[in-house]
């Protein structure tokens, strides 16, 4: 796999995140809006299991463009989706050291979900001392047999078949309870392993790479 395109998304899984670390990898802005998909999904683990936190949209825009695509705040989803996230992981080793820098983003308001995950996305590369601008699109680029913004969704997170299946297993605080669980959201990942997160991450890169 020699240059990774990938989907814009809303607190990307862990194996999206391992990608987005490579030098040649682009976010794709100019495609048609996919439900049901990491571009406005991301899946984090609470004492009852997987949760789903989905940033609910309005019509999708001129033809569905994905950089057109408008939040909807007829709910106070930013508020829930915090709550959220501060239950499921405030007993986790590194919450409080990351919180204040992701917690503005469940209070200020972006019209565009593209614009949100982009900035939300180059936070969490500061945080784990990855900092690098992204590369995005100006045109649609065709999809293509092993394409990256096809692959990584979570109906192919639950194959056993799932390429990007994670083999080796990070601490979790809540792995006592329900085993290793793979795939989950990279805050998953930063909150409970802090600096030794993006090591993680450049790991399980090499092993996607040389897949």
């Amino acid at each position: 796999m020699n240059r990774h395109l990938l989907s814009t998304a809303y607190l990307p899984p862990v194996e999206y995140f391992a990608f987005l670390l490579a030098d040649d990898t682009t976010v794709e802005r100019e495609e048609r809006y996919q439900k049901q998909s990491y571009r406005n999904r991301a899946v984090v683990m609470n004492g009852n299991g997987m949760l789903n936190l989905i940033i609910p949209t309005v019509h999708e825009g001129r033809m569905g463009i994905v950089k057109e695509v408008r939040i909807d705040y007829a709910t106070p989803w930013q508020r829930a989706h915090w709550r959220s996230i501060e239950s499921a992981y405030n007993n986790t080793p590194f919450y409080l050291y990351y919180k204040d820098a992701l917690k503005p983003f469940f209070e200020q308001k972006f019209e565009f979900l593209f614009d949100f995950n982009l900035q939300l996305t180059q936070t969490l590369l500061k945080l784990l001392q990855r900092e690098k601008e992204i590369a995005v699109t100006t045109t649609f680029e065709p999809y293509t047999q092993d394409d990256l913004r096809l692959l990584i969704h979570p109906k192919n997170a639950k194959k056993d078949t799932y390429p990007f299946r994670l083999q080796h297993p990070y601490y979790q605080v809540f792995e006592d309870k329900f085993g290793f669980t793979p795939n989950l959201s990279v805050i998953d990942l930063l909150f409970n392993e802090g600096p030794q997160a993006a090591l993680y991450l450049q790991s399980i890169l090499q092993q996607f790479e040389n897949r």
